[in-house]
């Protein structure tokens, strides 16, 4: 055993792993505010369902070294007999303890669903979705992994090559995204939804962990601490940020703007692009293929206005199309002078050869992800139930946690300071003293303040709540390809009850706290 090569392959499980809550991050930023829990579960909870599933079967079936081309064998179930692993992309043999190969290859069969549910949400039912996980892991992921990752299969035998995912993780979990959206359909008022990202600066934090847990992804893939390793990260890097550049530059053309979503979701079309090559390929032929990756997946955003499909947060465009992509790439730039175990593309001089089983298994991976994912949501549908009914869909968070992500800038979660209202508000109620309600609509996010001088002034009972005030200026806001005409804003309901003599002193802290003088209301109002 190699302890460099050892210690190496543990960080690259972890990176792989924190790549999971980083694209629960980077998707629950991009779901309207009262699904973003909902966004969060589904893609955490295959760490644990996925676990286990690749423990007591999933192993044994992708990588046993007693079964045949197709699938492995049980001799490995529950990891009780282990062989030394086998792997296609390491020339001098597996130098680890096997151990340490089962936990890093469990972290792509964990992430690998869970990429589908961008284009799912809003639509999933939990139970649903747990059974699912549990199918995929099983009756797809490891016959696909074994095909390509394991000597024995038929397309490694074939001679395609994979390395670190372009097939077995993104072209796999992308034709299970056609296939599931098959089965639920489209959100509820698609294509005229009028929801907006709840948090794109949470978007940003998730896509910045992907980005870092791709190094792992792909630099680790190799198995050994070396020269190749280098190079699939500085590749993985690069693809990275020339994708980002080219898809800004679409958007530019297209849209006229350059967006942070466009910039993140353009690094990990490259990122995911490039996951088949990095092992394969020099730094040239990484940056030709990040430029074309964000172009071309950049594109492809705008299929699903064509073909009508409702892909929420692009997942095939970005994963599938860029899996895709890469593999088939890789048929041209493949290099043997980087990676001595691969064959030369065509423009190594290897001919054509290495891109016809490129395609073959292209195809192949593909037909057979849809095919049994489509069986297994269509069996589900009809039995647990895969899809969230309609009224349902828009406030999955209260529907299936009983819980939201946000509340109003922390109102309950300090308490005020004692004002007028504390000492007298229920002396001057006993008296029957006459009451007034002030109404107003405030632009402020001061909202601690604003309370403690209400209560200062004399309110004795307050109600804040979001508001969309009409502001009568429309202003354009672009999301992906879609473009959305808004002529509302975001403010502050304010409601106080106030007795006369302090009505004036409210009415001043609401002026002075933004409110606008039309927006301000007042009422009499008879206590209980």
């Amino acid at each position: 055993m190699n302890g460099a090569d050892t210690a190496w392959v543990l960080v690259c499980a972890g990176l792989v792993l924190f790549m999971t809550p980083g694209l629960a991050l980077f998707y629950g930023g991009m779901v309207p505010v009262r699904n973003v829990l909902t966004m969060m579960m589904q893609n955490i909870i295959p760490l644990g369902i996925i676990s286990l599933t690749w423990v007591l079967v999933g192993y044994t079936l992708a990588f046993s070294n007693r079964g045949n081309s197709v699938v492995g064998d049980f001799d490995a179930f529950a990891l009780l007999e282990l062989d030394t692993p086998q792997f296609h992309s390491v020339a001098a043999g597996v130098t680890i303890p096997t151990l340490a190969f089962v936990a890093y290859q469990m972290m792509f069969a964990v992430i690998t669903p869970a990429l589908l549910t961008g284009a799912t949400a809003g639509r999933l039912r939990f139970g649903g979705w747990v059974v699912f996980l549990a199918a995929f892991s099983i009756l797809v992921y490891p016959q696909v992994a074994r095909w390509l990752w394991h000597p024995k299969g038929w397309l490694f035998q074939l001679g395609a090559q994979d390395w670190a995912g372009g097939m077995v993780v993104h072209a796999s979990a992308g034709a299970a995204t056609v296939a599931v959206l098959l089965v639920v359909g489209r959100r509820r008022g698609w294509p005229n939804l009028r929801t907006s990202p709840n948090n794109l600066p949470l978007m940003l934090v998730g896509g910045g962990i992907l980005w870092f847990g791709w190094f792992g992804f792909n630099a680790g893939d190799g198995l050994q601490a070396n020269g190749i390793a280098a190079q699939a990260l500085i590749n993985t890097h690069v693809a990275g940020a020339a994708a980002m550049l080219t898809w800004l530059l679409v958007e530019r053309i297209g849209n006229g703007r350059c967006t942070l979503v466009g910039a993140v979701s353009g690094a990990v079309a490259g990122l995911a692009t490039i996951t088949p090559c990095a092992g394969y390929v020099g730094t040239d032929a990484a940056l030709l293929i990040g430029l074309i990756a964000g172009c071309l997946c950049a594109v492809a955003v705008r299929l699903k206005h064509v073909l009508r499909y409702d892909d929420a947060l692009d997942v095939i465009a970005v994963h599938f199309v860029g899996g895709v992509l890469g593999s088939f790439l890789l048929g041209f730039f493949a290099d043997s002078s980087v990676n001595p175990v691969s064959d030369d593309g065509i423009f190594s001089g290897g001919g054509g050869m290495l891109l016809w089983h490129q395609t073959v298994a292209i195809v192949s991976v593909v037909l057979f992800s849809f095919v049994l994912s489509w069986v297994a949501a269509v069996i589900i549908s009809r039995t647990v139930g895969l899809k969230e009914a309609g009224p349902d869909q828009e406030d999955q968070d209260r529907v299936q946690q009983g819980a939201s992500a946000y509340s109003l800038s922390g109102i309950n979660a300090r308490p005020a300071t004692a004002g007028r209202a504390a000492s007298d508000g229920a002396e001057a109620t006993r008296r029957g003293r006459s009451s007034r309600l002030v109404s107003a609509v405030v632009n402020t996010d001061r909202v601690d303040g604003l309370r403690d001088a209400l209560l200062m002034a004399g309110a004795r009972s307050l109600e804040m709540s979001d508001a969309a005030a009409y502001t009568g200026t429309v202003r354009t806001e672009a999301f992906r390809s879609e473009k959305r005409r808004i002529d509302f804003e975001d403010r502050l309901r304010v409601q106080a009850a106030v007795d006369e003599e302090h009505e004036e002193a409210v009415v001043a802290v609401l002026k002075r706290f933004g409110a606008e003088p039309d927006s301000i209301y007042r009422l009499s109002v008879i206590p209980y």
